[in-house]
């Protein structure tokens, strides 16, 4: 990687040529402690942007010897590089753990990232520190949102949840509650520990537990509903939605057939499950089972989920019914927006409608250039997108802060977690006119994905040139001609997959610029007839190419040439794409709003949509997002078989 811009973007202070050498060994010495090494380092680097690291080594490294002026001294620093913040959590958790609550509340209020075991040591402190007990107790009130949820806590909460319980600020119907949504996240494991918190004549037999989650159907078979009690029920319909993660019509059988034993809320619940677990395998019955479900409360995913079973129907009275049942904040987001705008206008009630779209249509996202094109605009970049190009001055201002320093030597020793966060929380107090300087900077020395992470922030002022780079134009043309590709499209896919990273690595094995799984490329190699291959090239930029572009056109030659398609099998897999098809023919955005996984539905969307900006850029304009999304035929015999030889 070039970093041509180093010399002028590093302050001054850097005093001596050996500095990037000299942190990465007071960073080796801190991982091994050797604390004698890391002070020595530390004097050398006293005037270096890397500083603040070496000083929170320092701490770290002492962090329960440590003089705490020492310690509140460095927190008193300008929060402008995450290490600060990160030490401070980590002192908080120290001083949680040793019950000093005095100087844990202190500090508490200037913890940037809230998490949850911090918070509930905030509350102990504070519960602690109250003069009387009913003072005491109002604190402990506030345990309530995280006593109901249906996972574990962390251990620094579990001394408030027992006061809380011991005080009867908690009571049975929260240990039941809590107990339901332990089930219905599938946590038997913390379950079996509330259910033993209840009265006896509350508990489910931990074996009871074990039986509905490994064989649900054999324990509803077998489980005797004449008079059930309420752990019976309970029990019993969390063997209904563990086998509606199955199959839904199984469960719905299953369900009827004992539904009579349940009292008509339990029954409505029950059927809220069935109906969000068939909204997710795409199945027609959803839209029933919601109806069923009459007034019962649904969770924000049960709602989202009602949304799109009326999509998949084409029921847009439907569509417009359910989003009205979404929340406020959920009404507010990008996607109910615009198909609340939809269902309006295949009402007949463009005004309103057009309102929707007029709004939305200010977004540079998916939505707002399909709201766009209900209005009749072209989806195409903004001439004021040019109209700020960062000189000299601007480049030397912007490349002077702390965190783009740091962030530029961290990336350069491919330290990019610790990059990203410097870069992340320097763009958080940025203008426009820096943002663009910034990705500027991140551009010229080929940090793609930080130079996108700052153009796109923008507000009012944009460049879409840096929204969109294109690097690599050259190593791709002769794939995509080798391939009959569009180019704008596989610029989507790429920017959607590694940023243009070359180096990318996911958690699941995709490597490189074009993300490809080492199965995949495996497969696709033997394909081309690479007899040389092995593992280690997908992180070659050729071979990667080569490899990553004749899968893009393979999945797309099998997908009747969908883009669509095609995005949702190379993101994850060709079975899933097939089966996600509809039984009757499909708008590409409805087919692409109603993939079930979020990663996979956010991913689609991406990349068309940068398809779509990439066509402008590379000037192909011409073919509109909705044109680009098409039809999605139906299921049928021949698009619903494997491919013979399909990886």
């Amino acid at each position: 990687m070039r970093f041509f811009l180093l010399a002028l973007l590093l302050s001054p202070v850097l005093v001596h040529a050996n500095e990037e050498s000299d942190f990465l060994a007071a960073r080796d010495a801190f991982r091994s402690g050797n604390k004698v090494r890391l002070e020595q380092l530390a004097e050398k680097l006293s005037r270096s942007a890397m500083e603040p690291y070496v000083a929170y080594y320092r701490l770290r490294l002492n962090l329960t010897t440590s003089d705490p002026s020492d310690i509140q001294a460095f927190l008193a620093r300008p929060a402008d590089t995450p290490v600060v913040d990160k030490l401070r959590g980590e002192w908080l958790r120290q001083l949680g753990k040793t019950q000093q609550w005095s100087t844990f509340l202190a500090e508490f209020p200037r913890l940037q990232t809230q998490e949850t075991d911090l918070s509930c040591y905030a509350l102990q402190a504070r519960a602690q520190l109250q003069p009387t007990q009913a003072q005491a107790d109002e604190v402990l009130r506030e345990v309530r949102p995280l006593w109901l949820v249906g996972r574990e806590q962390p251990e620094s909460c579990t001394p408030l949840f027992e006061a809380a319980l011991a005080r009867n600020l908690l009571g049975e119907q929260d240990v039941w509650l809590r107990l339901r949504l332990a089930l219905e996240a599938g946590n038997v494991t913390l379950a079996k520990r509330l259910s033993a918190q209840l009265p006896s004549r509350l508990q489910i037999a931990p074996a009871m537990l074990d039986s509905a989650a490994s064989n649900p159907e054999r324990y509803l078979e077998h489980a005797g509903l004449d008079q059930p009690n309420e752990a019976q029920r309970l029990a019993a319909q969390f063997a209904v939605l563990r086998l509606a993660k199955q199959s839904p019509p199984q469960a719905h059988a299953r369900w009827q057939s004992i539904a009579a034993h349940f009292p008509e809320d339990e029954r409505a619940y029950v059927s809220g499950w069935l109906a969000y677990e068939a909204a997710m395998k795409l199945d027609a019955h959803a839209l029933d089972w919601y109806r069923a479900a009459g007034n019962a409360p649904l969770n924000e995913a049960q709602r989202e989920w009602r949304v799109r079973a009326a999509l998949r129907a084409k029921n847009w009275r439907e569509v417009a019914n359910a989003i009205a049942q979404l929340t406020p904040a959920q009404q507010q987001e990008a996607p109910w927006r615009y198909w609340k705008g939809r269902a309006l206008k295949e009402q007949g009630k463009v005004t309103e409608a057009n309102k929707l779209f007029i709004d939305l249509a200010r977004e540079f996202n998916f939505y707002g250039q399909m709201a766009s094109e209900e209005l009749g605009a072209v989806i195409a970049t903004e001439s004021k997108a040019d109209s700020f190009k960062p000189g000299k001055a601007e480049l030397e201002a912007v490349g002077k802060l702390p965190g783009i320093q740091r962030a530029l030597l961290l990336y350069r020793l491919d330290m990019r977690v610790e990059a990203a966060k410097e870069w992340s929380l320097t763009l958080r107090s940025l203008n426009d006119r820096q943002l663009i300087t910034a990705a500027e900077i991140a551009r010229r020395n080929e940090m793609y994905d930080r130079a996108i992470s700052a153009a796109d922030r923008t507000v009012a002022t944009h460049d879409f040139n840096l929204r969109y780079l294109a690097p690599y134009r050259e190593e791709l043309q002769s794939h995509l001609r080798d391939n009959g590709l569009e180019e704008a499209w596989v610029y989507g896919l790429m920017r959607q997959e590694s940023r243009f990273v070359t180096q990318a690595k996911s958690n699941v094995g995709a490597a490189g610029l074009m993300q490809i799984m080492p199965a995949t490329a495996k497969w696709v190699a033997k394909k081309l007839g690479l007899k040389s291959y092995k593992q280690s090239l997908i992180h070659q930029m050729e071979t990667n190419l080569k490899l990553g572009t004749y899968y893009m056109k393979t999945v797309l030659d099998w997908f009747d040439g969908s883009p669509v398609l095609a995005s949702a099998a190379y993101n994850a897999g060709p079975g899933r794409a097939r089966r996600w098809r509809g039984e009757v023919p499909l708008e590409g955005a409805i087919y692409a709003e109603t993939i079930p996984f979020n990663e996979t539905r956010d991913y689609v969307k991406k990349v068309m949509s940068n398809t779509v900006y990439y066509a402008a850029q590379f000037g192909q304009p011409g073919v509109s997002l909705k044109q680009r999304l098409g039809v999605i035929a139906p299921k049928s015999e021949a698009n619903q078989t494997p491919i013979p030889d399909e990886k």
